[in-house]
C-alpha cells in the first residue's frame, strides 16, 4: 500500500465547509493549548508568590514579637542597666579594672562566625 498526497482535483471535491470547520477546529486546539499552558504558568507563579508572602508574614510576626519584647523590657531598670554595661558604661561609684591579658576591643570585633568576641553580652537581633 503506497501513501500518496491527494491531487488538487480530489481536494476540490471535499466540501468547502468541511475544510473551514477543520481549520477552525485546528485553531481552537492551538488556542486551548495556549490557554492551558498559560493557566499552568499562572498557577505555578501564584503558588510561588503565595509561599513567599507567607514566609514574609511569618518573619514580620517574629519581628513584631521581638519589638514587643524590647518595648516591655525598656521599662525595666535592671535590663537597661545590663544593656548599658554591655556597651561599656559603668556606675558612678564603680572602678574599671582591666586585665593585663585583655585584648583591645577595637581590634577584635564580633563576627557572624564568632559573635562572642568583643563583648560580654549576647547579641539581640532587632528588625
Amino acid at each position: 500500500m503506497k501513501l500518496r498526497l491527494p491531487r488538487w482535483e480530489e481536494v476540490r471535491r471535499l466540501p468547502l465547509t468541511m475544510m473551514i470547520a477543520s481549520l477552525l477546529a485546528a485553531l481552537g486546539i492551538v488556542q486551548m493549548s495556549f490557554l492551558l499552558g498559560q493557566s499552568v504558568y499562572r498557577t505555578l507563579t501564584w503558588t510561588q508568590q503565595t509561599g513567599q508572602a507567607l514566609d514574609q508574614q511569618v518573619q514580620l510576626q517574629q519581628d513584631v514579637q521581638v519589638l514587643q519584647e524590647a518595648v516591655a523590657k525598656a521599662s525595666d531598670p535592671e535590663y537597661m542597666n545590663a544593656l548599658a554595661r554591655c556597651i561599656g558604661y559603668v556606675g558612678k561609684n564603680e572602678q574599671v579594672v582591666v586585665a593585663q591579658s585583655a585584648q583591645d576591643p577595637t581590634t577584635q570585633l564580633p563576627t557572624a562566625q564568632d559573635p562572642s568576641l568583643g563583648g560580654n553580652c549576647d547579641p539581640v537581633r532587632l528588625p
